[in-house]
């Protein structure tokens, strides 16, 4: 007899008891065997920092499903999970938490808001383990690893030193996308251009030495007025013959009268306002660039809290500008040009693209700070090659286009973040060769000093100012020492953290123990690399780059980019929408198996989609109907007085037509799933699935074996077609498929998940 089954298949019943007994029995665990093929994949570490969202659900789904194929194909199967301590993200979280104290990150020096964080981080990540769990990943958890482990940090300082000491490190004041809100700089991956309606004005630049009949002023349009007093001269298109009389002429500053050159440059649009433009090196990307072909200076007006400096009291019109905001300023530089009828024209419908962080859509400011950048070239130049010359495959391959064009563009990469949480550059100051440090700190009455350390040293002892140390910037020529501890005494250490990317960067190596342990000997390079395509430039790029260089192998041979799921509105996932879907949720409503399947088969080739709450029920119903089949046959198996034959090619001369079209159909499936999954064309391996279960298994086959007379065959045929159809659906729907397995008539030798991959009987 066979075991009795309920009536209803309920996943609350069923999910946490077989995961437990899955893990109990060590099945996740991947192992060093030189007989077997290793097959490994690095879960893309969720950020420790909050819950999971469907994407993270859509990721986990289609890693599970492929490392469940290999094991039961016999490969030695490695899924490695991990966390990341995700720097600025979590920062800005903590930060939230902070508000709603009355609090802001300027109440804490660096080391106790660093410590606060990392409790905070600490609960969190025990949240999002369960989460994890709870969809039924097949992850070793023994090898889990975290971003901010002690041996991830030493493999991102020894890689930080290699570079260094390759001469591929340096430090320059260079534009970055700072945020004065935030405090920290954003790589230009990391920033979003919005439009905005933005008042475009025309300003009366008076013309020195006006000969003849010239006109008076030479008018300049600009969004910006309120850095005109920093501006260093105007620029004109070589190529624009309707100004190229102004080439070396000079103008005065509307607001500071000094004189001003005009130069030639191609970057110049004849076309936008009146086809001359100024130029604000300190504050614009594009002045920068042309500042440093022309040897112009470069001057800053903006404090970091993004407030006007002492710049402005260097002219008697803007004295009064130092301490305001940008919009204040704004305001009051078009009350004197105002005064002074220097504005020819205001268009008030003029419309503007404005660069805002993609964490909060907080304004960014183009300013020149010291920074560490990474020299890309001798890195990138390898990763490139690697992908176009087949290495790395990237599915699906027209995504290629997005990786090839950006390692193709990629420039110097700024790897240096004004934030506390992460991993602390290795690098020290001494005091007393570096006077001129600006640091910013919390004394023993807890009052925030800045200044430049030299003359802060009169009034505060050394080891005040290091414990209450908040930020420090360095001057470009600084004297420094790359070192793991302080190199002695009056040493302060760098407060800028690394990037996330660059330490991220680092996973396949330090997931795997590079670059000495069994594991990486064996594992690496991992067999793929599954994660969403909007971070192929933020982080495949770099990984790729990394693992070259430091292996001299890419970490990976295949890349598969899954896209984004949606709200099932079709737009982005917003609380303030209110149309976010909790994976969550969704398992407690309906099961993990189903939310998995109904995510795997709403996604084709890699493209976005909005989430497809009907598939996810059509899926319950089909985890009922593939149970309600099982209940069935073991009826049918009881009900026959002798016993089924185990099905052997013996019973070939006994089939009939029925027999030999569901079998036929069957060796088509397997081939068309494996096809499928091998060409990571995962929904059209589900949808196939589903298909041949339902329809040709459950509607046609059962239905002809009721009546059968030779129940013994037909028996034999619907167990071997039954069975080996649960183990293809076991990756895509691995809780329903395993208790079901351990229904089946006769001892089954061994769960499903370490059962063998079926092959086709031709």
């Amino acid at each position: 007899m066979t075991k009795e089954m309920e009536k209803r298949y309920n996943h609350k019943d069923v999910e946490e008891r077989i995961y437990k007994m899955w893990e109990e029995c060590g099945y996740f665990k991947g192992v060093v065997d030189k007989d077997k093929e290793p097959y490994t994949i690095v879960l893309p570490p969720p950020n420790a920092n909050g819950t999971l969202h469907v994407g993270h659900a859509l990721m986990l789904a289609i890693e599970d499903l492929l490392i469940r194929r290999k094991r039961m194909q016999g490969y030695s199967a490695l899924w490695i999970p991990g966390l990341d301590h995700a720097g600025f993200e979590t920062q800005v979280v903590y930060e939230r938490t902070l508000a709603e104290q009355g609090k802001t990150r300027l109440d804490f020096d660096t080391k106790t808001l660093y410590e606060d964080i990392h409790a905070y981080v600490e609960e969190v990540k025990h949240k999002v383990r369960k989460q994890l769990r709870s969809l039924g990943p097949s992850i070793d958890w023994e090898r889990e690893k975290y971003t901010l482990d002690q041996d991830v940090i030493d493999t991102v300082y020894t890689t930080f030193e290699k570079l260094s000491s390759e001469d591929l490190i340096y430090r320059d004041n260079y534009m970055v996308n700072y945020s004065p809100h935030h405090g920290t700089t954003f790589s230009d991956l990391e920033i979003t251009h919005i439009e905005k309606k933005t008042p475009l004005y025309y300003i009366r630049y008076p013309l020195v030495d006006r000969k003849g009949d010239e006109p008076e002023y030479v008018v300049v349009a600009t969004t910006r007025p309120e850095p005109i007093f920093i501006d260093t001269h105007l620029a004109i298109n070589p190529k624009d013959e309707n100004k190229s009389w102004l080439s070396g002429r000079k103008l005065r500053n509307p607001l500071n009268d000094l004189e001003m050159d005009i130069i030639e440059d191609s970057f110049v649009d004849p076309e936008f306002g009146t086809g001359v433009v100024k130029l604000t090196p300190g504050h614009d990307k594009t002045d920068f660039d042309a500042a440093r072909t022309h040897d112009l200076p470069v001057v800053s007006m903006l404090t970091l809290k993004g407030l006007i400096n002492e710049e402005a009291t260097k002219y008697e019109a803007t004295k009064d500008l130092v301490g305001m905001t940008v919009t204040a300023a704004r305001e009051k530089v078009l009350e004197i040009l105002k005064d002074k009828d220097l504005i020819e024209k205001i268009d008030d419908k003029y419309t503007n693209t404005v660069a805002v962080d993609y964490k909060d859509n907080m304004p960014i400011e183009p300013m020149v700070l010291p920074n560490w950048f990474v020299k890309v070239g001798p890195l990138k130049e390898p990763a490139l090659k690697a992908v176009t010359e087949g290495e790395v495959n990237i599915y699906p391959k027209w995504r290629e286009v997005t990786y090839t064009h950006w390692m193709e563009e990629m420039r110097d990469w700024p790897i240096s973040r004004q934030i506390v949480w992460g991993i602390r550059i290795p690098v020290w100051y001494n005091v007393e060769k570096n006077s001129n440090l600006q640091i910013t700190f919390l004394n023993k009455d807890k009052e925030i000093i800045t200044g430049e350390v030299g003359e802060l040293l009169s009034n505060h002892s050394f080891e005040e100012i290091e414990a209450g140390l908040q930020t420090l910037i360095a001057p470009n020529n600084a004297e420094y020492e790359i070192g793991r501890t302080s190199p002695g005494d009056k040493y302060l250490q760098e407060t800028d953290t690394f990037d996330t990317w660059f330490s991220s960067g680092h996973w396949p190596l330090v997931t795997l123990g590079y670059p000495d342990s069994e594991d990486f000997k064996y594992f690496y390079p991992t067999a793929v690399l599954e994660t969403g395509w909007e971070i192929i430039r933020f982080w495949v790029s770099r990984m790729i780059m990394f693992g070259i260089y430091l292996t001299g192998k890419p970490p990976f041979k295949d890349v598969y980019l899954h896209g984004l799921v949606f709200a099932e509105d079709g737009r982005k996932m917003s609380k303030s929408l209110g149309n976010q879907v909790d994976p969550l949720n969704m398992v407690e409503e309906y099961g993990a198996d189903v939310l998995r399947m109904g995510l795997i088969t709403g996604t084709a080739n890699g493209k976005d989609f909005a989430f497809p709450r009907d598939r996810v029920i059509a899926y319950r119903n089909f985890a009922n109907k593939i149970w309600n089949m099982a209940r069935f046959m073991n009826i049918m198996v009881d009900r026959y007085e002798g016993e089924v034959p185990e099905f052997s090619p013996e019973l070939k001369e006994k089939l009939t037509d029925e027999d030999r079209i569901i079998l036929s159909g069957l060796d088509a499936l397997i081939a068309n799933v494996d096809d499928s999954i091998e060409k990571y064309r995962f929904a059209d391996a589900s949808e196939q699935l589903y298909h041949f279960i339902w329809n040709e298994i459950a509607d046609k086959y059962i239905e002809q074996v009721k009546d059968r007379e030779d129940k013994d065959v037909a028996l034999s045929v619907l167990e071997q077609v039954f069975s080996a159809s649960l183990k293809l659906l076991h990756p895509f729907m691995p809780f329903v498929t395993e208790e079901i397995w351990s229904y089946l008539p006769g001892e089954q030798e061994k769960p499903l998940i370490i059962s063998e991959w079926p092959e086709t009987l031709k």
